[in-house]
């Protein structure tokens, strides 16, 4: 591959890299709307999952180390997701439990949750820099988990290689993610339900579907 062509591929790798999580994140808050919802909250959804799954996986790795043992990039880079996901569902029960059950205002709730979110992770950030002496990384092992897949000659092809064979488990994981979300929405029963919800509430109501 010429120089040129080299350039746009790498520029379209990390624009692929860079956007995973901006994905997941987007499909959730497709789902929300899906039901009728707002949530403008997203972005400090994502600050919250952030430091959670920093300061979950220094926590791991400093821990095993004070026992004299060696810590499991695996299992630091498991431990930082499910942290993730866990801060990100607090947010999105804070987001309900205020909209749903106390019926407060979709747009006022979402941007608090956005305030909050980055005053959670600022606050915990402050917290385990100063716990850690003022610079908080994981291991170059843990990193090299969220590194990019190894397809072998895959990668090889060229133009398709860099292209599709050239990310880390994230990105295929939000592609899997977006058809089983899609596949929901339109061919389950539940999912249905979710979309006339958000929709038409009052006959979904009469049709026996549970609103709230």
């Amino acid at each position: 591959m010429n120089g040129e062509m080299t350039i746009i591929l790498n520029f379209i790798n990390m624009a692929v890299l860079a956007s995973a999580p901006l994905l997941l994140a987007t499909l959730g808050e497709i789902l929300t709307e899906k039901s009728g919802n707002l949530n403008l909250g997203v972005e400090g959804m994502m600050f919250m999952g952030a430091i959670a799954s920093l300061g979950a996986a220094y926590s791991y790795e400093q821990a095993v180390k004070a026992v004299g043992g060696i810590p499991s990039p695996l299992m630091a880079a498991v431990i930082a997701t499910l942290a993730a996901a866990a801060a990100g569902a607090l947010g999105a029960l804070i987001y309900a439990f205020l909209v749903v059950t106390l019926r407060a205002n979709q747009n006022v709730t979402g941007l608090t949750l956005t305030i909050f979110g980055t005053g959670f992770a600022n606050f915990f950030g402050e917290l385990i820099g100063k716990q850690a002496g003022g610079f908080v990384q994981v291991s170059s092992a843990t990193k090299a988990m969220f590194g990019n897949i190894d397809f072998g000659a895959l990668s090889d092809i060229p133009v398709l290689g860099p292209l599709l064979f050239e990310y880390n488990w994230m990105v295929y994981f939000g592609l899997l993610v977006m058809f089983a979300m899609a596949w929901f929405l339109s061919k389950s029963r539940r999912g249905l339900n979710l979309r006339a919800v958000g929709e038409n509430p009052a006959t979904a109501d009469a049709a026996g579907v549970n609103v709230t």
